[in-house]
C-alpha cells in the first residue's frame, strides 16, 4: 500500500518552513505537551499538537522535499513529525536516512519516520537490518518499528525477506529497555500477522526466544504467542 496521496509542490522552499513553523507555535497546547510527556515524550521542544493536525497541516502544504529538510533541521517535535508527511519518498537517501534516525530523541517521531517514510524507500530492508543491531536506543526501536511497518503494509516481497528479520529480533530479545523491547515485539507480531506460512514461522521464533534466559525475552515472546496463536486458531477453524 502506498503513502497518502499528497500534491507535490516543487515550489516550496526552506523558507517555507518558518510560517509552517509560526502556524504550529500558534496551535500550541501546553495541557497537551504536560499528557505527552506522561507517555515519556520530551517536553523540550514540544508544542502540544495533535497528530491529525499535523496530518492537516501536511496535506496542504504538499510533498516538498525542501520543506521536509527545513522542519526538520528546525528540532521542533512537531516539526519533524510534519516532515516525515511531506517529504518526497524518492528524494530520500540512504545517508539522510542514518543522519535523521540518529536525531530522534523520543518514541512517537521514531515511529512516524518509519511508519510515514521510510517503509516506502528503496532501502527500507536494508537499514532495518542495519538499524536492528545498533547501539542508540532509538535508532535500534526504528530498526524493529520498520520491520513492523514493512510488514504491516509494506511491498509485495518473497516471504524470505521478512524472514530473515527473525534472527534479528531473537538477537535483540534480551535488550531490556524498553523502547527497544517494545519495538522488538511489535515487529514479532507483524511478521507473524502477514499471512499464515509466515505466522508458523514467528511462532516458532517465538518459541525459541521464550526459551532465553531473560525476562525481556520472555515477555516478547509470550505477548506476541497470545496474539499469534489466537489468529492461527481462528484462521485454522
Amino acid at each position: 500500500m502506498g503513502r497518502r496521496s499528497f500534491v507535490r509542490r516543487s515550489h516550496v522552499n526552506a523558507a517555507d518552513a518558518a510560517t509552517v513553523i509560526a502556524t504550529l507555535r500558534a496551535r500550541a497546547n501546553l495541557g497537551n505537551v504536560e499528557g505527552m510527556a506522561r507517555f515519556g515524550i520530551s517536553r523540550v521542544g514540544t508544542l502540544g499538537v495533535p497528530v491529525k493536525e499535523l496530518r492537516r497541516l501536511a496535506k496542504e502544504a504538499g510533498r516538498s522535499h525542501k520543506l521536509a529538510a527545513g522542519l526538520w533541521r528546525s528540532g521542533i517535535h512537531e516539526a519533524r513529525v510534519m516532515a516525515s508527511l511531506v517529504e518526497e519518498v524518492e528524494s530520500v537517501t540512504p545517508r539522510q536516512m542514518d543522519l535523521w534516525v540518529r536525531a530522534v530523541d523520543s518514541w512517537d517521531v521514531c515511529d512516524q519516520l518509519c511508519q510515514n517514510l521510510f517503509r516506502y524507500t528503496s532501502c527500507g530492508f536494508e537499514k532495518a537490518a542495519k538499524w536492528a543491531r545498533a547501539e542508540p536506543e532509538f535508532v535500534r526501536r526504528a530498526g524493529f518499528a520498520l520491520m513492523a511497518g514493512l510488514a504491516h503494509k509494506g511491498p509485495t516481497e518473497p516471504d524470505e525477506r521478512y524472514e530473515a528479520f527473525l534472527p534479528l529480533i531473537a538477537e535483540a530479545a534480551t535488550d531490556e529497555r524498553n523502547m527497544v523491547k517494545k519495538a522488538v515485539n511489535w515487529a514479532l507480531r507483524q511478521i507473524g500477522k502477514r499471512n499464515s506460512q509466515l505466522r508458523a514461522k514467528a511462532i516458532r521464533a517465538a518459541e525459541g526466544i521464550r526459551a532465553i534466559d531473560s525476562r525481556s525475552a520472555r515477555w516478547i515472546a509470550s505477548d506476541a504467542l497470545r496474539e499469534l496463536r489466537r489468529l492461527h486458531s481462528a484462521t485454522a477453524s
